[in-house]
């Protein structure tokens, strides 16, 4: 019995110390095949864009093709969803859009867990939103009296969003609640349809990609009031920001991005990733092409987009507390 069961014991190291021989080995021999990242909105958009601009630079770095795949549907969690269950490997990658740390707050049922299913590779990028009114339905010369209008009318304006629950909409809940403004929500489909309707002068103001107003607020259809971020846009270098109306609590509320991964992706590939990633950051082709988006190249290390991560799910699970705010 007693030789059986050193015997036994044997065996179990023997196991042990092959599985660790063989996962170095794959570590090591990462990446030999394709790579996908995955991303979770439609084709054309902004995330779509960097994604496709980062992708055949990744590729060139590690050797192996890295495949775009659009994933869309349901907020997002159809393609954040794939990626938590997908083998932790290094092989399928997610490309984060913010509404990511929304999403635990305004839905009930996530089939997948925000903070522990995921291994933060690098932040990517960052975008101020544009804030916009119609000026032939809402005659704001600037910020101010954007506010003194709606104060003066509360309930009476209305704003335009790509969707509930999407960054759009909880930018204008958190300016609601820290300015006491009441101002009703018109949901759409999508960016488009919402810009459409803001255009035609069916709603009044909304939050927006600076990029995709800029046409509009040229033409003299739409008015730019202000932009969030801390730095004013370099496709609209007249637009103050809100900090310099004294709101400063807008100056992290925008569009970021970030390169995430299953958990338990072996750190060795994470620390890889991110690597190339920064090295990625510095060439001047990523960032110029990203510009003409109004989109600023912005990494980090993976324990800082865990953070940020963390804290924006904490502080927008407050927001849409207190704005009553569901999608299922």
């Amino acid at each position: 019995m007693l030789m059986n069961h050193r015997k036994f014991q044997f065996l179990i190291l023997a196991a042990i110390l092959w599985a660790g021989c063989c996962s170095a080995q794959n570590t090591e021999s990462w990446p030999n095949r394709p790579v996908s990242l995955i991303v979770t909105v439609a084709p054309g958009t902004v995330a779509d864009i960097l994604a496709r601009t980062l992708a055949p630079m990744l590729s060139e770095r590690l050797k192996q093709p890295v495949v775009v795949e659009n994933r869309v549907g349901a907020s997002g969690m159809i393609g954040n969803d794939f990626v938590a269950k997908s083998a932790p490997n290094g092989y399928t990658l997610l490309l984060m859009v913010n509404s990511f740390t929304m999403i635990p707050s305004i839905y009930r049922k996530v089939p997948y867990d925000t903070l522990n299913d995921f291994s933060a590779i690098s932040k990517l990028a960052t975008s101020g939103y544009a804030f916009v009114v119609n000026t032939n339905v809402f005659p704001a010369k600037d910020l101010d009296e954007f506010f003194s209008l709606v104060r003066a009318s509360p309930g009476k304006y209305t704003y335009a969003t790509p969707g509930k629950g999407t960054g759009h909409h909880l930018a204008m809940e958190l300016l609601k609640q820290r300015q006491a403004i009441d101002i009703l929500h018109v949901p759409h489909a999508n960016m488009g349809s919402a810009l459409n309707n803001l255009t035609g002068g069916h709603a009044h103001t909304m939050f927006a990609p600076t990029a995709s107003v800029l046409p509009q607020a040229k033409a003299g259809l739409l008015k730019i009031l202000a932009v969030t971020g801390t730095q004013r846009s370099a496709l609209a270098p007249l637009v103050p920001t809100y900090s310099e109306f004294g709101l400063s609590f807008m100056n992290d509320v925008d569009g970021y991005w970030g390169l995430m991964a299953p958990a338990k992706t072996p750190k060795e590939i994470i620390s890889r990733l991110n690597k190339e990633v920064l090295a990625i950051a510095e060439m001047p082709d990523f960032k110029q092409r990203l510009s003409a988006q109004d989109v600023v190249v912005v990494t980090s290390t993976p324990e800082e987009l865990a953070t940020t991560v963390r804290a924006d799910v904490a502080r927008w699970a407050k927001v849409v507390t207190e704005a009553k705010i569901t999608a299922d």
